[in-house]
């Protein structure tokens, strides 16, 4: 659906995309993550055929941007970060206006603007002014709109932001129904959002891809198979040093908790060393009273990255 070769983008000598090249397959949900100025929303705009490359090529559906930029668009809804809209108009002209924009036959727009306004919750405003809406609801409008034309890919850039919490959510469940029946690009901050929507992530720093993967395999990479977390009563000190002999242990982290407890996250490049943990506080006669893997949030993934930490490939 998108094939993506060394692409590349200069501003007045700055590179704010640098040689980047990936493919997203027909049916795949992409999380697209990188800090601010990481290159983002450049590169989705030159996906969207808004902004030239200085050098490279980008294919949708076969198109090429380029050199057919009207094919490709055909196959593209995009929904900008600055969802721009005619406030003063009603939800429904506005709609029937983007429709002719986008050369919807006429025929169909009737039955286009019904099927967008059910797929987005709009139907029971399609009279008010949409500078009278919610921001939600104005987001709302924005997804409709790019769904008009009824395209093989959607492009989100930040579809949340600025939305409070149970705006996000709403958002988050549109989106969630729309991935059933579109290759999807997104692209946000809210990092759970993309941990569970999206089957793999591009993470994009300083104009380069520095990782594609899914989350699970990210995680593995960055971890291990897991961090071991303990909860042990004992002197905390002999308990740091004990577990930092234990074979196969790199990193103790102490944290302490009430009535003498101490809370233990060991991260080790062992797969499992649980059994050897609780050896371990047996043998010293100290108390355990938990004892658990903890896995890595894709947050945590993305901060060691952008924070240039090389991730080890995984090896079955």
């Amino acid at each position: 659906m998108i094939k993506v070769n060394s692409l590349t983008k200069q501003f007045s000598g700055h590179v704010a995309v640098d040689d980047i090249s990936f493919e997203v397959e027909r049916g795949e949900i992409i999380g697209f993550l990188g800090p601010n100025g990481a290159g983002k929303t450049t590169t989705m705009r030159m996906l969207t055929g808004f902004l030239h490359p200085t050098r490279g090529s980008i294919e949708i559906a076969g198109f090429d941007v380029m050199n057919n930029p009207l094919e490709a668009r055909r196959h593209i809804g995009y929904m900008p970060e600055s969802c721009p809209l005619y406030t003063e108009m009603r939800v429904d002209e506005y709609l029937k206006f983007r429709a002719q924009i986008k050369e919807v036959p006429r025929r169909e727009v009737k039955t286009r603007l019904g099927a967008v306004k059910d797929q987005c919750g709009l139907s029971h405003v399609s009279r008010r002014i949409i500078g009278q809406l919610s921001k939600g609801y104005r987001q709302r409008v924005g997804l409709a709109d790019s769904l008009l034309h009824e395209p093989d890919l959607l492009i989100l850039d930040e579809p949340t932001a600025g939305l409070d919490p149970n705006q996000i959510r709403e958002v988050r469940e549109l989106i969630g129904r729309l991935a059933e029946r579109h290759t999807l690009l997104l692209s946000t901050h809210i990092l759970p959002e993309v941990e569970m929507a999206c089957k793999r992530v591009l993470i994009i720093d300083q104009g380069r891809i520095v990782a594609s993967d899914s989350p699970a395999s990210l995680q593995k990479r960055l971890l291990g198979d897991a961090l071991i977390c303990a909860d042990i009563l004992g002197d905390a000190a002999a308990i740091e040093v004990a577990l930092k002999t234990i074979e196969g242990v790199d990193i103790v982290m102490a944290e302490p908790l009430e009535d003498g407890w101490g809370r233990y996250r060991v991260d080790s490049a062992v797969p499992d060393i649980r059994t050897r943990i609780f050896d371990c506080v047996v043998s010293k006669g100290w108390k355990l009273r938990e004892l658990h893997t903890e896995s890595r949030s894709l947050e945590d993934i993305f901060v060691a990255i952008t924070r240039g930490e090389t991730l080890p490939e995984v090896t079955s």
